[in-house]
């Protein structure tokens, strides 16, 4: 929905104001600020980029309430109306934000128990307060919602900055603390550049686990200093003395576990798909027009499939199929071209030019805030939507709950590559990880990982502790919905996720795991006799899970990397402490350049849209990386 950055400390107020400008993709409608000095030293600040979805003339942001809150979001609140039919909160607008700080008003007491403030000290990179866990006490209220979203809502009555966000975290929310002691948070790193003490540098022990595990693990991203706001979780910050901010509490708020039943007790084929049809519905919820995504895998097949039906419980009109494929020979484009006439939906489909790499990289490298390239397919389809549409329904999120990446038929193997990738780097932060051993100032609340890091071997012992892993502290959060947020929100479009809503994802969570795999490797058992339900065709129903970089451009990329080896050797003979992995995966081995060069260089705050690509890699500022 939105872009959203703040303040939080002694800095100078118009930080958030100039961080917002770093979100202009986010919210093309229209943008607001606002700033508070509320001590001798002390200030806060909300910067707000809108994409208009509900209420579109109104509920601009930041949005103040009747008990003295503001609040800025980011996402969407499905059951808000519900929320308003059970408050006695005097609304302002028609929008769903304002229920976040409805829901608040009806619990938080006006009060001034807390007016002391907080005593705290450095625990790896944020000031930590010591006492009684401040966030608690807002675990009821937020539980109320349903939605996707990262939001920040100050309360002076208790001169209390809140963050939250989402269960699985759909929607971003980032922070980093300046020298001077100001709390800045955004929903893109790239914002921190408009702090003149921000100097964009490489995270290494993020790095490391990136590059072995394929996905960044816990709450880190790949720039030091820099940290997310982890998925279902409460912060809250106010100001020591001096105005620095400091970090009072710490609470989960949802927590997804993985609890297989026995098959008498499982879900149904039946009421999988009437739970996803309900979530699809609520997904529905916008006053500007909705698209789907549909690669022609099983999984945005069946929100296809399930649109019409959805659309009717939403009182919605039935969306457009949107398709990207490298040619009309590829398998993705029969197959989404089958789903469309089976279902007898509009579907706008169309084929990328063949040098589309040469011209998207930068890009994709820009927004993405990532190494993977396999993904550039992202950029010229939510482009092509964007220009028809503001929402967007994925399939993202089936292939954690229902066991379908590859991998997971053999985890002895996966496990035996990830260990290998983490033998072969010769920096000292591998070894940290080969030993489970990492810095302890930058493992708890408010750092980098939640607890020390996962040996291969434990983690992939067997396939309910690998999804529950991968729910916990990696591939869904930090890559999956990473990528999709960064790359649809680059062209302000807002991309739903229907298999992660509450129904389906309580029911998937339960099904045995030969429901979900079977002994002979065949993946999302259960999905699949939920698909054969639908009208979907049968090839559709039993096709097999393929990687969607890969699987949408797989000539291109291909021919692509073929080309630029040799340069993307030389490049990673720059940094011989990971020559040796980098040079297995000649995509990544790119991608990281492409990082250095965007992300890496403080002196440039933009895209270098008057530079070729050769151009922009070849002047990649150096990795300094110690073996």
């Amino acid at each position: 929905m939105c872009g959203i950055a703040g303040q939080l400390g002694p800095d100078t107020p118009d930080i958030a104001e100039k961080m917002v400008n770093y979100l202009n993709h986010r919210g093309p409608d229209g943008s607001g600020s606002w700033n508070e000095m509320f001590g001798p030293n002390a200030y806060i600040s909300f910067g707000h980029s809108r994409l208009a979805i509900v209420d579109i003339t109104g509920s601009q942001q930041p949005i103040g309430s009747n008990h003295g809150c503001v609040l800025i979001q980011n996402g969407e609140i499905y059951n808000h109306l519900k929320i308003r039919s059970e408050s006695t909160y005097p609304f302002r607008t028609n929008g769903d934000g304002e229920s976040i700080l409805a829901a608040h008003s009806e619990v938080i007491p006006d009060s001034n128990s807390f007016n002391e403030l907080p005593d705290g000290e450095h625990h790896g990179w944020f000031r930590v307060a010591k006492g009684s866990n401040r966030a608690r006490r807002h675990v009821e209220w937020v539980q109320r919602l349903d939605g996707i979203w990262g939001f920040a809502l100050w309360d002076p009555r208790y001169s209390e900055l809140i963050l939250c966000r989402d269960p699985l975290g759909v929607k971003p929310l980032l922070r980093w603390q300046s020298p001077s002691g100001s709390l800045l948070f955004s929903s893109e790193a790239k914002s921190f550049r408009a702090h003149p003490d921000y100097t964009p540098a490489l995270d290494m022990h993020a790095l490391v686990a990136r590059l072995a595990f394929e996905y960044s693990l816990d709450d880190t991203t790949l720039f030091q200093g820099v940290a997310q706001v982890r998925p279902g979780t409460i912060e809250t910050w106010s100001v020591d003395s001096n105005g620095r901010a400091t970090l009072t509490g710490v609470a989960r708020y949802s927590t997804d576990i993985v609890t297989p039943m026995s098959h008498a007790s499982a879900p149904t084929p039946e009421g999988l798909l009437d739970g996803l049809r309900h979530d699809l519905a609520d997904r529905f919820m916008s006053d500007v027009p909705v698209g789907i995504v549909l690669s022609g895998g099983l999984d945005s097949s069946m929100v296809a499939a399930l649109a019409s039906q959805s659309a009717k419980i939403a009182e919605r009109p039935i969306p457009t199929c949107w398709t990207l494929t490298e040619s009309e020979d590829n398998p993705d484009h029969i197959a989404a071209v089958d789903v469309a006439s089976a279902m007898d939906l509009d579907h706008t489909i169309w084929t990328m030019e063949d040098d589309v790499f040469w011209k998207r990289l930068p890009d994709l490298g820009w927004h993405g805030e990532d190494l993977d390239v396999s993904v550039l397919f992202f950029q010229p389809l939510f482009e092509k939507m964007a220009s028809n549409v503001t929402v967007g329904l994925c399939g993202q999120g089936a292939d954690e709950l229902h066991a379908g990446y590859p991998r997971y038929r053999n985890l002895a193997s996966h496990s035996t590559m990830v260990a290998s990738r983490l033998a072969s780097m010769d920096i000292s932060e591998a070894r940290a990880l080969e030993s489970c051993d990492l810095p302890s100032d930058i493992i708890g609340p408010g750092q980098a990982w939640t607890s020390p890091p996962p040996s291969p071997s434990s983690v992939y012992s067997n396939l309910e502790s690998a999804l529950q892993f991968e729910l916990d502290r990696g591939q869904l959060t930090n890559f999956q919905l990473r990528l999709v947020d960064r790359h649809s929100m680059a062209h302000g479009l807002e991309v739903r996720v229907p298999f992660l809503g509450r129904r389906h994802r309580s029911l998937s969570h339960r099904l045995p795991m030969n429901q979900r795999l079977t002994s002979s490797g065949l993946e999302k058992i259960a999905l699949r006799k939920a698909a054969a339900l639908t009208d979907l065709p049968q090839s559709v129903v039993n096709r097999p899970k393929l990687p969607a970089g890969t699987a949408t451009s797989p000539r291109l990329l291909n021919q692509f990397l073929d080309e630029m080896n040799p340069r993307i050797r030389e490049w990673n003979a720059e940094i011989p402490a990971l020559e040796s992995v980098l040079n297995r995966m000649p995509d990544i081995g790119l991608g990281l350049r492409l990082f250095q060069a965007l992300h890496l260089d403080s002196q440039s705050p933009t895209i270098p849209l008057n530079k070729d690509l050769i151009t922009i890699l070849d002047e990649a500022p150096p990795l300094e990386v110690l073996g």
